[in-house]
């Protein structure tokens, strides 16, 4: 399967060209490619785009997984609506063929970084956590004959299943090299085994009696906070090395996180202790001063003073807004973006990361 380079996210205008209904509360919305753009919108299976668009008088911005393997042309992502969710509830509701939207160019790294196959693959997904994981398996499927898959997937019930045809679909195609366990947790299914929470001790009989770890040679595991934590503790107690799982967030259930003050308002008086931070970003440099007592992230500082400064889900999940610290201190509050290697050349998601010293310097360039 192929891997990717990071590159500078920049949006584009994209028409939907088709919107489907998976289930009562998620749509998969189609975006026709445009010849000019194919460049730049080719991607990695399991990567993701961000779609930008004004809802009730806000800019807002937020991160989709593309649901295909690639597709010369198209983008296809699913939107699932979250309860209280300003831009799934206005997508679920208004999109419509023809409409444009503003897309970034995908992103990300939950894809796999196995050279060449043959190798068995497994993903744990939970609900929308679904959606970079159907492209992972078609893209892996299709990469090389004796490639396996092995798939468990966890929703409420049958009806609140994303991509269930689709599932089926590639089970068929690929009768003895996918393998899919769908668990239920309201639900009742004939397996015990595969009704109910998927919680630690589910976990442990799953990997038990259905998937055998040593066999495994790559993890994806897609979800919320909890889930993804305990599956990655769990594979950690069998022995499964980290460099082996890759992991991704649709949001951190922590509200305490800095995610909520992209964009605000920050006003610094005369007389105020302050940090400085000078960015660059497209080989240009900027400055901006942030109160000391405010707390606020390099990201809203540096939006204040120019608004093209990368990002997309400012909760340190997708890793569109990091940047190198090239000189002075931060302290990253959050980061599940970043691998480890990457924080040790300097880099930070400046969503998530507060100025601890005097002067900051950082470089979205680099």
């Amino acid at each position: 399967m192929a891997t990717t380079t990071r590159r500078r996210a920049s949006f584009h205008d994209l028409t939907v060209s088709r919107v489907r209904t998976l289930t009562d509360d998620a749509i998969e919305v189609t975006f026709s490619v445009p010849a000019d753009l194919v460049d730049e919108y080719d991607y990695a299976p399991g990567q993701y785009i961000a779609l930008r668009a004004t809802v009730e008088g806000e800019d807002v911005r937020r991160s989709y997984s593309i649901c295909q393997a690639p597709v010369t042309g198209e983008l296809k992502v699913g939107i699932k609506r979250d309860l209280g969710g300003l831009f799934s509830t206005w997508a679920v509701e208004n999109l419509r063929p023809g409409m444009q939207l503003s897309v970034m160019v995908p992103e990300g790294g939950f894809v796999s970084q196995l050279v060449a196959g043959p190798a068995h693959y497994v993903a744990i997904a939970a609900g929308s956590g679904i959606t970079p994981v159907i492209a992972l398996i078609e893209g892996a499927l299709r990469e090389h004959p004796q490639n396996r898959f092995s798939l468990v997937y966890s929703n409420r019930t049958a009806m609140d299943t994303m991509f269930v045809d689709e599932l089926a679909d590639l089970k068929d195609r690929y009768p003895s090299r996918l393998a899919v366990y769908h668990v239920l947790t309201r639900e009742r299914r004939s397996s015990e085994l595969l009704s109910g929470r998927l919680d630690a001790e589910k976990l442990e009989a799953i990997l038990d009696r259905l998937i055998a770890p040593d066999a495994v040679d790559e993890w994806f595991v897609c979800g919320p906070f909890d889930l993804v934590q305990l599956v990655r503790d769990t594979l950690a107690d069998r022995g499964v090395p980290a460099a082996a799982v890759r992991f991704e967030l649709f949001s951190t259930g922590r509200p305490e996180g800095l995610a909520g003050q992209t964009g605000r308002p920050v006003v610094v008086e005369a007389g105020q202790d302050v940090h400085t931070v000078r960015f660059t970003l497209d080989g240009t440099t900027a400055t901006v001063t942030t109160p000391v007592h405010s707390n606020e992230s390099i990201l809203n500082a540096a939006l204040r003073v120019r608004g093209d400064v990368p990002f997309a889900c400012a909760g340190g999940v997708c890793g569109t807004c990091r940047a190198t610290v090239v000189s002075g201190t931060v302290d990253m509050v959050e980061n599940y973006a970043l691998e480890p290697e990457e924080v040790a050349r300097g880099y930070v998601l400046t969503c998530q990361s507060v100025p601890t010293s005097e002067f900051v310097d950082v470089n979205y360039d680099s």
